[in-house]
């Protein structure tokens, strides 16, 4: 489960449009709306990533679909020789 956002949608969507529209760098338009200039950053290039702008980057849909898709199984992990000297770890010495 995700953790719950510190900032409302509202706010990111008018900051990430205030920081697309304007010249301002993305610092100062952070300081006014009182959020830290990297998280507005990383909004902005979460949008631009969503329209099609940014190809190295996820989608939020294509996000929210790794995080629901089921994990396939996997192999039990083999024990090391190195690790494995045929006594009890537990067990006390002679």
């Amino acid at each position: 489960m995700a953790a719950p956002r510190k900032f409302p949608d509202e706010l990111r969507e008018r900051a990430t449009r205030e920081a697309r529209t304007t010249s301002r760098p993305i610092a100062h338009g952070a300081k006014d709306l009182g959020i830290h200039k990297e998280a507005l950053r990383g909004w902005v290039r979460q949008a631009e990533a969503d329209r099609g702008e940014r190809d190295h980057r996820l989608t939020t849909a294509e996000r929210e679909e790794l995080t629901t898709r089921p994990l396939p199984p996997t192999k039990p992990r083999s024990v090391s020789r190195r690790s494995c000297s045929g006594q009890d770890p537990f067990e006390d010495g002679p």
